[in-house]
């Protein structure tokens, strides 16, 4: 049994290792080399082997493709209709579907594409190609295509693979060749991506192509009623963004009165607002709330040779740079080559016929003896040659017909011998110095095609939009002393017992109970809190709080000020030391509060009342102890007013001192930790 075990182990290793080695290579990650999955490679070799000047109808592409791609024609078509809506390498005809709604191409049988003259340029040369055999062996196949444009980064790319996922966004054709330039004159650069769908974009977070790029859409206030937006982020659609424009209308984080898509050859997009919402605040709830702003994680992996790895932009701009030289290089030794060829035998023509070495073989009677005269003929003429003389250039200047030597030009022969040798020496000064061959050729190829691709994403810096600042108000959060439950589910009955407020949903509660702990909880939908709440509301920071508390130990009362404490959230905290008898006398909040003790009657004292005026003390930490208020036992603690304050000042009843403090104050230090109100940080949390 436990061999059968370990041989079906073995086979499926086998064929799961063969199986992820064929998505990675065969399907989804592209190749460094000339930026293109297998299907698209064979796309456009198919189309440059139909290329005849004219468009060819869909349908014939994609059956013409299946010679050399394994797989249906749906697929083929799926990566046409992508590749062509790209815009560099194909020309189209007819409805390719609409990259800002969505909207699916036309059957491949109404549709027509070619390649584009920038296809044709700049992405094949037969001499560079490597050919295997296609899948069924009937036909041959492109290794990779001699790109010379950096294609990965001018086109990005994704795909899922077994293991692994690139995600390579797209940059801008004019920049990436003018940082090829950069890289040949060792300059700095820098390259950041560039949409169709345009839209705005942070780059601060792209670290090289694996990190992470903020896109919003373009969003004009037409008025202060009417919102309009012109460009939409990448990987979204406008029906996409009308959807999450809705969803976040439905779940009343934004108000909205209309959406209407006008959308054709431009995006247009109008939003109507009811009354008293105001464009400016909306504009900002939809870069929180909807898909108007989305996060874009990049991940550069690619094949490189037969493997796959995980670059930087630079690595593959370098790499792509220092390619199109090698393959420069190669283009200029190979016509350097034929033309050195092509001067010889027209050497030899212009010495067999000028020089009328075919009359030294009138007389020969067997073709080895003509072959060897004239081999003897020649090599008085050999210093003119650029190359020994073969067999093959003797048989070949034998083969030349007698109409030819009787027509023989000899003006335009030397013209054509002096414009070959002109050649050969542009091209031995341009391999003396291939970098700069390799400048001029980028500089032509951008003052061809340069101006037809200009940037369209604008490169900005985005403020961060908080939520909770931009969210409506859209929940009514009830405390119920009755059955001790709080929560935007549960309405509040008696209006002095219990508490109301409004809030969203991302706001935190500060919760303060009677017993001085108090915590920070996220807005539930409904929470047991018990009976003793003492206070409940948004969190706020800078809030000035003022308690009177009674201290259990002690039983005497003490007053504090202190501003809004910082939290974790869900985690418990004191006001004061914790016992069964220390509650809060009263809470106040802000500047300019008072309140009046009653004291335990005493004989001996002039008056049982302290007035307390807050602003005179300091505030301090939220866990300090505070200033005692009288040594006697605190009957009755209430608010009162400044007015009050000032008669009983002036009848010189007692107060309380706020320079002298009575009782030393503990300074406990709470957890350094605070929730911050951006969607992205609360998710975290």
């Amino acid at each position: 049994m436990s061999e059968h075990t370990g041989r079906l182990h073995k086979l499926f290793d086998s064929n799961f290792l063969e199986y992820t080695s064929y998505v990675i290579k065969e399907r989804a990650i592209p190749a460094i080399e000339d930026g293109l999955k297998p299907v698209q490679r064979r796309l456009l070799q198919t189309l440059h082997n139909m290329d005849d000047g004219r468009y060819h109808k869909v349908a014939n592409v994609v059956g013409e493709t299946m010679k050399l791609h394994p797989h249906g024609d749906a697929s083929i078509f799926a990566a046409l209709v992508n590749l062509a809506n790209k815009g560099f390498l194909i020309d189209r005809q007819g409805n390719f579907g609409n990259i800002y709604t969505g909207d699916q191409a036309s059957a491949a049988r109404y549709i027509e594409c070619r390649l584009s003259p920038l296809a044709l340029e700049v992405m094949f040369n037969k001499d560079l190609t490597e050919y295997v055999e296609s899948y069924d062996g009937r036909t041959t196949e492109p290794v990779s295509l001699p790109a010379k444009i950096p294609l990965l980064l001018l086109q990005g790319a994704e795909g899922i693979a077994v293991g692994m996922a690139t995600r390579i966004l797209p940059h801008n054709f004019r920049e990436l060749l003018q940082a090829q330039i950069a890289v040949l004159k060792e300059q700095d650069f820098e390259i950041f991506p560039d949409f169709p769908q345009k839209g705005l974009i942070d780059i601060n977070d792209y670290d090289q192509g694996n990190g992470k790029v903020r896109c919003r859409a373009r969003i004009k206030e037409k008025n202060e009623k009417t919102i309009t937006i012109t460009e939409i982020p990448y990987g979204t659609t406008t029906t996409s963004l009308i959807d999450s424009i809705e969803k976040a209308a439905k779940s009343g984080k934004i108000k909205i009165m209309s959406i209407s898509d006008y959308t054709a050859e431009e995006v247009e997009i109008e939003i109507k607002l009811p009354r008293n919402i105001y464009a400016k605040d909306t504009i900002k709830a939809l870069y929180a709330f909807t898909d108007c702003e989305v996060p874009l994680n990049t991940n550069l992996t690619l094949i490189r040779g037969d493997f796959p790895e995980t670059s930087t932009v630079d690595e593959v701009l370098r790499f792509n740079t220092e390619k199109l030289v090698d393959d420069l290089t190669r283009e200029l030794e190979i016509e350097l080559s034929r033309l050195s060829q092509k001067l010889h035998a027209r050497l030899l023509d212009q010495i067999f016929i000028e020089e009328r070495l075919y009359k030294e073989i009138e007389e020969v009677t067997t073709y080895e003896r003509v072959v060897s005269t004239v081999d003897e003929s020649l090599k008085p003429y050999i210093k003119r040659l650029e190359q020994p003389v073969t067999r093959e250039d003797i048989e070949r200047l034998l083969e030349i017909r007698i109409k030819r030597i009787s027509r023989y030009d000899i003006d335009r022969q030397a013209k054509e011998i002096k414009a070959i040798r002109k050649d050969i020496k542009e091209i031995k000064i341009s391999l003396q110095d291939v970098v700069g061959y390799t400048i001029n050729y980028l500089e032509k190829i951008l003052e061809s095609y340069g101006d037809d691709f200009p940037r369209l994403s604008e490169i900005t810096e985005f403020s961060e939009v908080k939520a909770r600042k931009v969210a409506l108000s859209n929940l009514t959060v009830g405390y119920n002393r009755e059955t001790g439950f709080l929560g935007h589910s549960i309405k509040a009955e008696n209006e002095q017992n219990d508490i109301v407020f409004s809030c969203s949903e991302y706001d935190r509660l500060l919760l303060i109970f009677s017993s001085g702990m108090y915590k920070v909880v996220p807005v539930p939908e409904k929470l047991f809190v018990g009976e003793e709440l003492e206070y409940a509301a948004v969190f706020e920071k800078n809030v000035v709080f003022n308690i009177v508390y009674r201290d259990g130990v002690e039983n005497l009362a003490y007053v504090k000020r202190f501003r809004s404490p910082k939290f974790i959230l869900d985690k418990e905290y004191y006001l004061f030391a914790p016992h069964k008898r220390s509650r809060i006398l009263l809470l106040l909040l802000g500047e300019g509060k008072h309140a009046r003790v009653s004291l335990v009657p005493s004989r001996r004292a002039r008056s049982n009342i302290v007035e307390i005026d807050f602003d005179q003390f300091l505030l301090k930490n939220a866990s300090a102890k505070g200033k005692r208020v009288s040594p006697r036992v605190a009957r009755r603690v209430v608010e009162s007013t400044d007015r009050v304050i000032k008669e009983r000042a002036a009848s010189n009843l007692p107060g309380i001192e706020p320079q002298e403090d009575s009782v030393a104050e503990a300074e406990v230090p709470l957890d350094n930790g605070s929730i911050t109100d951006t969607v992205e940080e609360e998710n975290k949390s």
